[in-house]
């Protein structure tokens, strides 16, 4: 499994900059890396000084490049629908539309990026995958999107099954399944088409809660507009428990802007000189930091101490009156800013009601009685 480095905060070229240096300063240290832009646009080419397309294609020695083409990737996937529907299905439904007539509906370049990016990780051809995405909210509710899918999928299968109808249509589902489908449908007919879902979601979720497999880095000019967009992101990156690990900023003198930051370190990264296609980018990535590092030091979105009944939340940038809790079952939400997060409790607090929240630290502390 791969290292998968992403970008958030400031507009422009600036995270594409800081993408290509990061991935030639992991690709010189040996790593087999692959630096994939979101951008379907010129700019990550002409940085780049080459062709980009979607496949994967080299770009350096151990760096290789592709540029995710919306429009190619929902071909492809939907090529793998049919074939899917062909082999579970005796009379197939979907043969007649073609990939080619498809269109792209808001929301597609997300979920298809996000599995793009699943299925080049498990490939095990790569030791690290530099994202360059869009760097704003949007990254961060795709790269939620295991956990959210994952909710969706475990509550309303629950509240199905727990339903007079679920109860009704429960004994009849199986045979009428196995006639029309061409597969063994036995057992519990629910759990079976979600249990492969949820084990894909499960590991999604797994990836991006951990430092060492997934990691962010903010870029952020020393404008005001900017500090504020960026701290924003970086409380917002804790909801989906994305961690970050440290700052990038566009300017000479990173040491006055670390206390906007704290406790993350502030590092400077100097102007892109020359001309393309020959940009001197050494200097970029000599005063990059070491993802491995900063993995090390940085702050967890969520800590749990069941003997002490309290839930620790790192959310930077919200106060206590920006977040609203709201406590269903084993499950505690979490709203702050635009993001919700349904944290799942361990057995030792299920059941238990909040009795305190305080912020202490930029933590969000929960209590539970």
């Amino acid at each position: 499994m791969a290292l998968i480095l992403t970008f958030l905060g400031s507009e422009g070229t600036d995270r594409t900059i800081a993408a290509i240096a990061s991935a030639k300063r992991l690709a010189a240290e040996g790593k087999r890396v692959l630096l994939a832009f979101q951008d379907p646009g010129p700019a990550p080419s002409l940085l780049l000084g080459q062709p980009l397309s979607a496949d994967p294609a080299s770009a350096g020695e151990n760096l290789q490049a592709v540029q995710f083409l919306t429009a190619t990737l929902l071909e492809r996937s939907w090529d793998e629908v049919k074939t899917l529907e062909a082999q579970y299905l005796r009379t197939p439904l979907l043969k007649s539309v073609y990939s080619q007539e498809l269109g792209v509906l808001p929301g597609m370049d997300s979920a298809l990026a996000l599995n793009s990016l699943r299925q080049l990780d498990s490939s095990g051809q790569y030791d690290a995958i530099v994202y360059d995405g869009n760097g704003d909210l949007t990254t961060l509710r795709m790269l939620g999107m295991p956990e959210v899918l994952d909710w969706y999928v475990r509550r309303f299968r629950d509240v199905f099954q727990q339903s007079d109808l679920g109860r009704a249509l429960g004994p009849f589902i199986p045979p009428v399944a196995a006639t029309v489908l061409a597969v063994d449908w036995s057992g519990n007919i629910l759990d079976r088409p979600t249990g492969e879902m949820r084990s894909i979601l499960e590991e999604g979720k797994a990836a991006i809660n951990d430092p060492y497999r997934f990691m962010a880095l903010l870029v952020s000019k020393p404008e005001e507009t900017a500090i504020a967009t960026s701290r924003y992101l970086w409380g917002s990156a804790q909801q989906v428990g994305l961690t970050v690990g440290g700052v990038l900023m566009m300017a000479e003198n990173p040491a006055a802007y670390e206390a906007s930051f704290a406790p993350l370190s502030v590092y400077g990264l100097p102007s892109l000189s020359g001309s393309v296609p020959n940009q001197d980018w050494q200097p970029l990535i000599a005063a990059l930091p070491d993802p491995q590092a900063l993995a090390k030091a940085a702050p967890r979105s969520v800590t749990i101490d069941a003997a002490a009944g309290t839930v620790s939340l790192f959310l930077p940038s919200f106060d206590k009156s920006q977040v609203k809790l709201i406590q269903s079952g084993p499950e505690v939400t979490i709203e702050a800013g635009d993001q919700r997060r349904n944290l799942l409790l361990p057995p030792a607090l299920t059941g238990r009601p909040v009795k305190g929240a305080k912020f202490q630290d930029q933590y969000l502390v929960l209590t539970f009685a």
